[in-house]
């Protein structure tokens, strides 16, 4: 056992201790014990700060049955434990005085007899990573979370009126908000993540933030995070932030386009100098993987209705199963990258989607690639969307599903994908989501009442 991971006298590690002194010397008077739902919806307890020790060594009670997706009436007593490298102080909720502070801790779900909730996002997550490293692996992800900012009317309801009308790259005037970017930048600075990149997308009032690959857990974590921050600030100024993938027809939707890579003891596992492009034999495995399962695992990285509005041809968005070099109308692209820094990026996922049990979904489908010696074929360096029928089938290119129905579908009928949700979760997960597709049919929209209204 590691000094980290030894308990001191009081019963904490020296982690746990460290951030009690943290709390102390921060002048912290409450924390929020973050976790997500099922479907990714982050949730909070907030308890005093005094609290913490009790939360580190026996939990926070709570009652899982009104989380969606946790367990019935009769089971519902958990317990959140927190997770102390995941301590960050809010700085959004400070008095600004230095008089008091709200802090977060981010929590595994347990059940009352100690043991790890199955069900819970972060736990799935885990245990997919937990067969990585058996096969001597650990995974990072460097993701790409885009977003829309919003004005809100007179009663501060969200609209979809674009706050700016800026372009890709454009600089202000046009992009009004780049201001907002500095803030929600500083922010995260301030929770401890390092930003690689910002600037303002393809559609008007869109924008992407880039911050540093970490390691698969670490990176799920800050999606939610990041989610969380961005709402917070936007607020601040009178805005609404939205992660939905498309918020208005006939422009660019939102993305999370996801870097994937592998290290074992050697370094990059991905990586191979000699190749054409720079990777390796067990990067192609883990490549072929994810073309294998894409469209089961599509219901876990683009959950909602709406995120099949995005998966359309014409907006970048990928569609085609297939992985390419050089144009973005396939599934998986390689940039030209190579050493440490080589890997494949996955261009389907969606912000909406629950971050643990969509990089757990990838990562498992990327791990059977491994498993099984799975091909991904040859680089397709056409224009996919130019294809027809006939010569998709000849280089034989396959579809994501058209809308969740499918998707759910294709996640039922894929035993992989399904044992790496758990028996649990992939019940839960895909009782909602059908739930949901089927309240959507029923529906009457404003497109079709404009339609047929008057013609028929």
């Amino acid at each position: 056992m590691t000094d980290e991971h030894a308990k001191t006298d009081g019963g904490l590690t020296a982690k746990e201790q460290a951030v009690l002194d943290e709390i102390e010397e921060e002048n912290v008077d409450f924390l929020r014990l973050q976790f997500t739902d099922i479907l990714g919806v982050v949730k909070n307890v907030s308890v005093p700060a005094h609290q913490a020790e009790k939360a580190f060594t026996e939990g926070i009670y709570f009652d899982g049955s009104s989380i969606e997706g946790f367990v019935r009436i009769q089971e519902s007593d958990m317990r959140l434990v927190p997770d102390p490298d995941t301590f960050a102080v809010l700085p959004w909720r400070s008095d600004g005085d230095g008089d008091s502070a709200a802090a977060r801790l981010i929590c595994d779900i347990v059940t009352t007899e100690g043991e790890p909730f199955e069900g819970g996002p972060r736990q799935v997550l885990k245990s997919v990573l937990s067969k990585a490293d058996d096969m001597g692996y650990t995974v990072s992800i460097g993701p790409e979370p885009e977003f829309f900012l919003f004005k809100t009317d007179d009663d501060g309801n969200a609209t979809t009126i674009p706050h700016d009308n800026g372009g890709y790259f454009d600089l202000a005037p046009k992009d009004l908000a780049s201001d907002v970017r500095k803030e929600i930048i500083f922010t995260l600075e301030e929770m401890g993540f390092e930003i690689e990149a910002s600037h303002h997308e393809v559609a008007e009032g869109q924008h992407e933030i880039n911050f540093k690959y970490d390691d698969a857990l670490t990176a799920a974590d800050n999606i939610a995070t990041f989610r969380a921050v961005v709402r917070a600030v936007a607020a601040q100024h009178d805005l609404h932030a939205t992660f939905m993938p498309k918020p208005i027809a006939e422009i660019n939707g939102s993305g999370m386009h996801s870097h994937i890579s592998l290290f074992d003891e050697d370094g990059n596992a991905f990586a191979d100098d000699d190749d054409e492009f720079n990777l390796s034999e067990t990067a192609y495995q883990f490549m072929g993987g994810i073309l294998n399962h894409a469209q089961a695992f599509t219901a876990v990285t683009n959950p909602t209705v709406n995120s099949y509005k995005r998966l359309v041809p014409g907006y970048e968005a990928p569609i085609y199963v297939a992985w390419s070099d050089t144009n973005r109308s396939a599934l998986v692209r390689v940039p030209d990258a190579a050493g440490v820094s080589a890997r494949f990026e996955v261009r389907s996922p969606d912000p909406s989607c629950n971050p643990y049990l969509g990089l757990a979904s990838m990562i498992a489908a990327g791990l059977h690639g491994i498993e099984t010696d799975a091909d991904p074929g040859d680089p397709v360096r056409e224009d996919i969307y130019e294809f027809d029928d006939a010569k998709r089938e000849e280089y034989g290119i396959d579809t994501l599903p058209p809308n969740l129905g499918k998707a759910v579908e294709a996640l039922e009928d894929d035993d992989v994908i399904q044992d790496a949700l758990g028996p649990h979760t992939s019940e839960k997960f895909a009782e909602a989501k059908s739930q949901e597709f089927s309240e959507y049919l029923t529906q009457v929209s404003a497109w079709e009442e404009d339609r047929y209204l008057e013609t028929f």
